[in-house]
């Protein structure tokens, strides 16, 4: 799933491609993702691009005044084209294209998702606070005003819940999901089960470092990158997500995984929990 950092560099390509261009027209092949229906999609003909921004997660295109706003979920991407294939964009069930952007240029951007699960996410609006996911956005990790205090409070709020929960809810933190969590909770030397509600005045400030840091570094190292390379970038920084059975780079343990139903967090033991492997609650459930 695009995060932050991918989205941010995703954001800052697309402003430089799409900036001070019109587009012809927006198709829309897979209908179940457009999630508005005023403005209509034709709303987007002719506008001038005036430049395109991230909000947590989500992309936001402003043709104009009017808004295409992009939640690419777990499988969506982007992908940018030269030339504008003919004939226009039509709905298949074995495309992974959801919708194409066409430019004056006669270039496009269109819109992907792979899989089945289906849960990319397209609306046009006026204001992107109009978008329900955008309206609930808590503070971003990124900006001057999320200081030490500010996550404290986010912390103190969220009382006994995990603080990998607290740091992957978009409400509580915008733009941090399932693999940034578990680097920046190694990176802050803490488990992922800790109380959120219990953490020192140290924690505390170890954990909004790591949040700064991380971030800030997958930005740095994103920036520039073609859509393309954003994904092979990410996943070979990664120190421990995706890395089960792998060696930490900070201590050389072994990187541990724990399941649940649709997806999975992974740790060091030596670096975050005192060298205890943490329960896999998938396969206690299946040995009792």
């Amino acid at each position: 799933m695009p995060e932050l950092p991918e989205v941010e560099a995703l954001a800052r390509d697309l402003a430089g491609r799409l900036t001070d261009r019109a587009i012809v027209r927006v198709d829309i092949a897979a209908f179940s993702s457009l999630k508005t229906f005023d403005p209509p999609v034709s709303a987007l003909t002719g506008a001038l691009v005036d430049g395109v921004t991230r909000h947590g997660k989500f992309l936001d295109i402003d043709a104009g005044g009017t808004h295409l706003v992009l939640h690419l979920a777990k499988a969506g991407w982007v992908r940018w084209r030269d030339e504008v294939p003919t004939p226009p964009a039509r709905p298949s069930s074995k495309s992974p294209l959801a919708a194409r952007v066409a430019l004056d240029n006669g270039a496009a951007l269109d819109v992907t998702e792979a899989g089945t699960r289906k849960s990319l996410a397209i609306y046009v609006v006026r204001d992107p606070g109009d978008v329900p996911g955008i309206a609930r956005l808590g503070p971003d990790p990124l900006a001057e005003e999320f200081t030490v205090d500010v996550l404290s409070g986010i912390l103190r709020r969220s009382g006994r819940s995990q603080v990998k929960g607290v740091l992957r809810n978009q409400a509580n933190i915008a733009g941090i999901g399932n693999a940034y969590s578990d680097e920046v909770l190694h990176a802050a030397r803490m488990s992922p089960f800790k109380p959120a509600d219990s953490l020192t005045d140290d924690e505390m400030q170890r954990l909004h470092g790591a949040i700064r840091t991380r971030l800030g570094d997958a930005v740095r190292r994103s920036t520039g990158l073609a859509a393309s390379e954003l994904k092979g970038e990410k996943k070979s920084n990664m120190a421990v997500h995706g890395r089960t059975g792998e060696t930490c780079p900070v201590c050389g343990d072994t990187v541990r995984e724990v399941s649940f139903a649709d997806s999975s967090l992974q740790y060091c033991p030596t670096c975050q929990t005192g060298g205890r492997p943490l329960a896999d609650r998938r396969l206690s459930r299946l040995l009792k």
